[in-house]
């Protein structure tokens, strides 16, 4: 036999009284400063080629100077610090797209390429 229990009362969850916590600067510092360290970190690697990108650079016979990948670099950079995801960069008569997020370039365009393209996908365009 089942027994029915019957309240007089609503049961109503417990709310313990909030407690105000003091933000801790020193947290926050530490937060501020590990994000500074991140950041410096990120922009030191290099931007990496996806193996697609390097078979678009060798059939496409596009070579890059040592100069001409720290230009890419800056590139990817300045995307981003602005926040971007998916980039193309336009340097020299070439074409990038790159995963900002990743430092990846994903494909590489020449200039006989790229001629009626539609690139597609990117969120922003760096011109260098």
């Amino acid at each position: 036999m089942v027994d029915k229990l019957y309240f007089n009362q609503p049961i109503l969850p417990v709310n313990p009284s909030p407690k105000k916590q003091q933000p801790d600067p020193r947290g926050r510092a530490e937060a501020q400063s590990f994000q500074n360290i991140l950041q410096q970190q990120v922009t030191k690697e290099p931007v990496k080629f996806s193996q697609h990108a390097l078979q678009r650079l060798s059939t496409r016979n596009i070579q890059l100077s040592p100069a001409d990948m720290q230009k890419l670099n800056d590139a990817v950079q300045r995307a981003a610090q602005k926040g971007a995801r998916d980039s193309l960069v336009l340097m020299n008569n070439m074409a990038f797209i790159v995963s900002v997020t990743n430092r990846t370039v994903i494909t590489a365009v020449d200039d006989a390429s790229m001629k009626e393209n539609v690139f597609t996908n990117i969120d922003s365009a760096v011109i260098v």
